[in-house]
């Protein structure tokens, strides 16, 4: 499947969700963590906004300087905010949006399938803590990865390229984030999974492009296990 698959079924699986209230709900309940967690932080950005520009550069005193100064501002509020929003998601998403991105996985399994194939669990909390391992390198330590090259990037005269890049390639781990969903859940080995990510880039690519529109970004992730394990599950259904 190609560039094109990827948007189609991003946007195929938040149809779906909202023509079923009980993903709908859990959309809009993860839809509002992330939101919580961004206000939290973007506040304490723009509260900690001037101590942290002065650390960088003190405000010139006169001459043209001064409209220097003030572009970095608006620069520096931008990409704080942009650092906020992307920790915000990743916070959300460790401690309490993974439950809810399988939950969701799970009815999506059930309404294509009619049943769920689901993995065996002692305990919610041994079960919690399978998932929090699983979002570590799958998302939390690619993303981390992303943004600190993106940061780095802006020192650099090619930093327009990087930040493309970094922003693409964290794109891509968020996509697979959410296909990884039901494998995961069937305890299928990590060095499959990651094959299956390998072998669909072009797919992933597309998935994620939409995770990088600013304002309908979180409305796509918040809903995206979806289209995702609806895309799972057809892919899986094609090699019987």
């Amino acid at each position: 499947m190609n560039l094109y698959d990827g948007i189609k079924y991003n946007v195929k699986g938040l149809a779906l969700a909202l023509k079923t209230p009980k993903l709908l709900m859990l959309g809009i309940l993860r839809f509002l963590i992330v939101l919580f967690f961004t206000l939290i932080l973007s506040g304490l950005v723009l509260y900690w906004h001037d101590e942290i520009l002065l650390m960088i550069w003190k405000v010139p005193e006169t001459g043209w300087l001064v409209f220097v100064w003030k572009a970095v501002s608006w620069l520096l509020s931008i990409s704080l905010a942009a650092i906020a929003m992307v920790l915000s998601y990743l916070i959300a998403q460790l401690f309490f949006c993974v439950f809810i991105m399988d939950y969701m996985s799970r009815i999506t399994e059930k309404i294509i399938l009619g049943k769920e194939v689901s993995m065996e669990q002692n305990s919610w909390i041994g079960f919690f803590i399978y998932l929090v391992k699983q979002e570590i390198p799958r998302a939390v330590i690619p993303v981390l990865i992303s943004l600190i090259i993106m940061v780095i990037g802006l020192l650099t005269p090619i930093s327009v390229i990087i930040i493309i890049l970094s922003s693409i390639t964290a794109a891509i781990f968020l996509a697979w984030d959410n296909t990884d969903l039901v494998p995961a859940r069937r305890m299928e080995p990590f060095n499959i999974r990651i094959k299956f990510l390998r072998r669909n880039l072009m797919f992933h690519i597309g998935f994620g492009l939409l995770f990088l529109i600013p304002g309908l970004n979180i409305v796509f992730l918040s809903f995206a296990p979806v289209g995702a394990t609806l895309y799972y599950l057809e892919k899986e259904h094609l090699k019987r």
